[in-house]
């Protein structure tokens, strides 16, 4: 096998890490494409992705191209003369462009595909009480994370995990599995399967404001999923009715109290050291929140200045 010379596409943290390990693993990355800068925060000052601030301090070829199908980023990508392009937390690319390289392009997935196809597969997974999930590679084809399968990787999922200590377990896992899926392409012994779709298969749905609000008519482990699921980013989120005043509330972190009661659900209970939710079997033990206009806080800090009022309730 020639040289391999690889393109690596990426652009949050997540693709950080598997990048730094292709690095350390001493493979030639002759180009590294991110998304442009943008704008962001309050003084809409210039952001940078975290892969291209790597790449910067790696001394990497960086390509920041606005449209994948352009004349222009192409000609760029064939100068490269790349045999291999690796994916990972990308944006969808044009046949042009995964087709380009001799041996490939493949792509890492934060999920067990075929399950978890998507934008989110990491929340979703925790979302749905899932035990267990992984990370799986696999050559690109025209449609989102359906090409065929070289390896995969199962961990569990701890009871009480939330979005961000998974990430970070299948980040380190994920960058183990891209320098092996690297190894085995260069010595030709990869045999990629198509992927066997089956009933029940999920999605992973991009997140938004309507799927991150929380139903308190669910049952006690849906909420306590779907919270820790979205934690911390971007959070669960409600409405607080404290007398006169609604504010939107966000809940980090909550802990299950299963116990018999007569209150509507979302109906809160205040102590000097406890917040408590109303919900169908229980109680969700309020542990961390963030609400409208405060900083993000555990509880017992929130209960210390701020005064809830008689019948307050979460909606």
């Amino acid at each position: 096998m020639k040289d391999l010379r690889i393109v690596f596409m990426g652009t949050p943290d997540f693709a950080v890490t598997i990048l730094d390990a292709l690095l350390k693993a001493k493979y030639n990355v002759v180009g590294v494409i991110t998304a442009p800068d943008k704008p962001a925060g309050r003084g809409r000052k210039i952001n940078q992705s975290a892969v291209k601030e790597f790449a910067l301090k790696n001394n990497l070829n960086i390509l920041q191209p606005t449209n994948l199908k352009s004349e222009e980023f192409t000609d760029q990508l064939k100068a490269l003369n790349a045999n291999l392009q690796i994916i990972v937390a990308f944006r969808m690319l044009p046949k042009v462009v995964w087709q380009m390289p001799e041996y490939g392009t493949f792509n890492l997935h934060a999920s067990l595909l075929p399950q978890y196809r998507g934008a989110a597969p990491i929340n979703w997974a925790i979302i749905n009480g899932e035990t267990k999930t992984g990370v799986s590679t696999f050559f690109i084809d025209e449609k989102i994370d359906t090409g065929e399968m070289i390896f995969q990787e199962t961990i569990p999922i701890e009871a009480d995990e939330n979005a961000g200590s998974l990430h970070d377990k299948l980040m380190h896992l994920g960058s183990e599995l891209v320098v092996k899926t690297v190894e085995e392409i260069i010595k030709g012994t990869v045999e990629p399967k198509p992927q066997v779709d089956f009933e029940g298969i999920r999605t992973a749905y991009k997140l938004n404001r309507d799927n991150c609000k929380i139903d308190f008519d669910k049952d006690i482990d849906t909420i306590y999923n779907h919270i820790r699921g979205l934690d911390p980013y971007p959070a669960a989120w409600c409405n607080l009715k404290n007398g006169d005043e609604t504010l939107e509330i966000k809940i980090h972190k909550t802990e299950k109290v299963l116990e018999a009661h007569n209150l509507k659900n979302g109906q809160l209970v205040v102590s000097k050291k406890e917040l408590k939710v109303a919900v169908t079997d229980g109680f969700l033990n309020l542990l961390e929140i963030k609400v409208q206009g405060k900083r993000k806080m555990d509880v017992k800090s929130l209960l210390n200045g701020y005064q809830f009022h008689k019948n307050c309730k979460l909606l």
